[in-house]
């Protein structure tokens, strides 16, 4: 029986989560200094789970004549 296509794996985890795992939150708290050795895993705070955003390439504004480039 094979898979089918929706429920294949591609690219893995490349996508960006909107969440972290409970290990990757504790070292997000260490780095903060928000947890300590000992502390409970459970119940941890909150932690904001940073969006990487690109920025938009200008366009040109239009056909440059080769007089104006040789002038910048």
């Amino acid at each position: 029986m094979s898979i089918d296509k929706s429920l294949r794996i591609r690219r893995g985890t490349v996508r960006n989560r909107s969440v972290f795992t409970r290990a990757e939150r504790i070292m997000k708290l260490l780095e903060q200094e928000r947890w300590q050795e000992g502390d409970s895993p459970f119940g941890l705070p909150k932690v904001r789970v940073p969006k990487v955003t690109l920025k938009k390439k200008k366009k040109a504004k239009g056909p440059q004549k080769e007089g104006e480039e040789a002038n910048k």
